[in-house]
């Protein structure tokens, strides 16, 4: 809600938008279905924007997540491009939102997929919070992007037709700034063989992001999407689990209430809680409960497997 909102926590800096796609191209790779094909076209050179890179990188995985999904277990294509536009006031009353964006030159990131498409009247609704199709995922992920795009200064345009597919259009503004550096590759290294980790979170982009992160550096994962289920699947797996990642807000059962509910069970697992709130905000329910840590969303996939493989040394070192 608070991405929705456009006031998500950004750490802002120059960002070559084509760099954040081919970082995040084997993971993108790892969350889809084996029956959609993945292209991108990335222009190279491209003046740089302003703007968080986890939410971005969220952005992106939440538009391709949705194009597989508008696919669903057919075959297809989803098409990632990036690109450069001058957008003049005529273009602009043709965005969403256009009184958030002035005439100038946009950096550009479509992705296309081959999906059922879209009437215009759902097109008019995507957006809005906890709206949903029949198809998983044109939900609050969308309303995420549009908030994310707002609190970049950015726009968005949506293109589609029933039975060819959609396409999803987002224009950030350029800098005159250059990229102070390169982004870091994730190097985080697991120890001690496979462990398992329980995400629960209600949101399937993250469960599904997640999962695909840690499983690249060795863990076994299990997800749930709402509190009971995720008790539940703890209490059978027993020692199969060394950490939980536990969102903060779920429906059915509340992260708090999930929290004691495994600790119940096994009061010595450590339990990692994550939210889009900051980290004071979000812990004070937890304080002198033993909470394990906190992660921010959205977080990148070195900073997950940094805190899991953190939590999981400290556990060996008080064993």
């Amino acid at each position: 809600m608070l991405a929705y909102a456009g006031k998500g926590r950004f750490h802002i800096e120059p960002l070559d938008i084509s760099d954040l796609v081919r970082q995040i191209g084997s993971l993108i790779q790892t969350s889809i279905s084996k029956t959609v094909q993945i292209r991108f076209e990335l222009a190279e050179g491209l003046p740089c924007i302003e703007a968080d890179a986890s939410q971005i990188q969220q952005l992106i995985m939440n538009l391709v997540i949705n194009g597989t999904e508008a696919i669903g277990d057919r075959a297809g294509t989803v098409l990632v491009t990036s690109g450069f536009q001058d957008a003049d006031e005529q273009y602009i009353t043709t965005v969403l939102a256009p009184e958030h964006i002035l005439p100038g030159r946009y950096v550009t990131l479509e992705v296309h997929d081959t999906g059922v498409g879209m009437s215009q009247e759902t097109i008019s609704r995507i957006f809005d919070p906890f709206f949903t199709t029949k198809f998983q995922g044109r939900g609050l992920g969308l309303a995420a992007v549009v908030g994310i795009v707002r609190g970049h200064k950015g726009a968005i345009k949506v293109y589609s037709t029933l039975g060819r597919g959609t396409t999803f259009k987002v224009l950030f503004p350029v800098t005159d700034q250059e990229k102070v550096r390169p982004i870091p590759k994730e190097s985080v290294k697991v120890s001690g063989g496979l462990q398992g980790v329980l995400i629960i979170d209600d949101e399937q982009v993250v469960r599904r992001t997640a999962k695909a992160m840690l499983e690249r550096y060795g863990y076994s994962v299990y997800v749930a999407e709402n509190g009971r289920e995720g008790v539940d699947l703890f209490r059978g797996l027993g020692d199969k689990v060394a950490v939980v990642l536990l969102d903060m807000t779920m429906p059915v059962m509340s992260g708090e209430e999930t929290f004691r509910e495994l600790k119940s069970i096994n009061p010595a697992i450590p339990v990692i809680l994550s939210s889009g709130y900051n980290e004071v905000e979000a812990v004070q329910r937890f304080t002198g409960k033993g909470l394990a840590g906190f992660l921010q969303k959205p977080y990148s996939a070195a900073a997950l497997a940094a805190r899991v493989s953190t939590v999981l040394a400290e556990r060996r070192a008080d064993s």
